[in-house]
C-alpha cells in the first residue's frame, strides 16, 4: 500500500536529485555564438573600449583554485501539506595546465573538497563525499571554454537516495563559454547548454537558453574584468522510478547569472547567480502530479591562483 508518508520520502528524494542537478550547473555556456548590438541591462563601474576581445589563456603550469557553493530550497505542495527540503553544497578544486592538445588546454583536475548537504521533514539524506578529496582526472578546454572531454570525471561517484551519480555534470557546466567575437558595451549573445544526468533508475535533462548582455569593465580583486550579466532560461525532463512508482519529471525555470573574466590574464574569475524552476512530478500509481518549486543561489569565486 502506497501511503502519504511514503509518498512524500520518495518525492523528496527525487526532488532533491534535481536541486543537486541545478546546484552542479553554471548557466553561461554557449554554442555557434552569435553577437548582436542591444542595450547593457545596467551600467558597468566604467565603460570599456570597443573591440574587447575574450579567451581563456592557459599557459603550461598556471594553476587556478575555485570555490564554488550553492544553495538550493525545494517547496512540495503534498496533497493539500507544503513539504520544504533544503540542499547546500560546497565544492573546492584546482586546475594545473598540462600543455596543448589539438589546438585545447589538456588541463590536471584535484579535488580539494566536495560536500552537500540534504535535509527535510523526513530527515537526513546528505551524501558521503569525503572520499572524493585528493582525487583527480584531466579535463580538455577550449580557448573559448566549451568543455571538449570530462569523461575522466566519471569515474569520481558518490552514492545518494536515488543511486550513484558522478561530477562530469559539474564539470560540464563550469566554465563560462565565450564569444568568439570582438565586444563593445551593449553587446548581447545567445549561449545555451544541456547535460543528461542518471542517478539510480531516475534520469534527467536540464536544460540552458541564455541571452548574455557585455555591460563594460569592473575591477575585481584588484582584476580588470569584463562583467557580464545573462538573463536565463532554463526547461527540466526526465522520468524514473523510485521503489516501484513510476515519475515523470518536467518544468520551467527564470533567472540570472553576473559573471566576471579578466580580460587581460584570460581566467575566469568569479559569478553569481539565482534560478527558479517550477516543476512538477507526475505519479501514476496515484494518478496525480505534485508540484514543485525549487529556488537555487550559487557562486564561483577563484581563490588561488600561481
Amino acid at each position: 500500500m502506497i501511503t502519504k508518508r511514503s509518498l512524500d520520502r520518495r518525492t523528496v528524494w527525487a526532488s532533491s536529485l534535481v536541486a543537486a542537478l541545478l546546484l552542479a550547473g553554471c548557466a553561461a555556456k554557449a554554442q555557434a555564438p552569435v553577437v548582436t548590438a542591444t542595450s547593457a541591462k545596467a551600467p558597468a563601474v566604467k565603460a570599456a573600449p570597443a573591440g574587447v576581445v575574450l579567451e581563456y589563456k592557459m599557459p603550461e603550469g598556471r594553476a587556478l583554485s575555485y570555490q564554488n557553493t550553492g544553495e538550493a530550497v525545494e517547496a512540495t505542495d503534498m496533497m493539500g501539506q507544503s513539504v520544504e527540503s533544503h540542499t547546500t553544497s560546497s565544492e573546492a578544486f584546482t586546475l594545473r595546465a598540462k600543455g596543448r592538445k589539438e589546438g585545447d588546454y589538456l588541463l590536471g583536475v584535484t579535488v580539494d573538497s566536495m560536500s552537500m548537504t540534504m535535509t527535510g521533514p523526513r530527515g537526513d539524506a546528505s551524501p558521503d563525499m569525503t572520499g572524493l578529496a585528493g582525487k583527480t582526472f584531466d579535463m580538455v578546454l577550449s580557448p573559448l571554454g566549451q568543455e571538449v572531454d570530462v569523461s575522466g570525471a566519471e569515474a569520481l561517484t558518490y552514492e545518494m537516495a536515488t543511486g550513484t551519480r558522478n561530477l562530469a555534470t559539474t564539470f560540464k557546466l563550469f566554465f563560462p563559454d565565450l564569444p568568439g567575437k570582438p565586444l563593445k558595451v551593449g553587446d548581447s549573445w545567445p549561449t545555451n547548454a544541456d547535460v543528461s544526468e542518471k542517478s539510480g533508475t531516475v534520469e534527467l535533462r536540464l536544460a540552458f537558453q541564455n541571452v548574455n548582455h557585455y555591460e563594460g569593465l569592473e575591477t575585481v580583486d584588484g582584476v580588470e574584468c569584463a562583467r557580464i550579466r545573462s538573463e536565463v532560461t532554463a526547461t527540466i525532463a526526465g522520468s524514473g522510478n523510485q521503489q516501484g512508482m513510476d515519475m515523470v519529471f518536467s518544468g520551467t525555470g527564470q533567472g540570472t547569472d553576473l559573471w566576471h573574466f579578466a580580460i587581460k590574464d584570460g581566467i575566469f574569475v568569479k559569478s553569481t547567480g539565482e534560478l527558479k524552476m517550477d516543476m512538477s512530478i507526475t505519479v501514476s500509481a496515484m494518478g496525480m502530479t505534485i508540484p514543485v518549486t525549487t529556488t537555487r543561489k550559487g557562486a564561483v569565486r577563484l581563490v588561488g591562483r600561481k
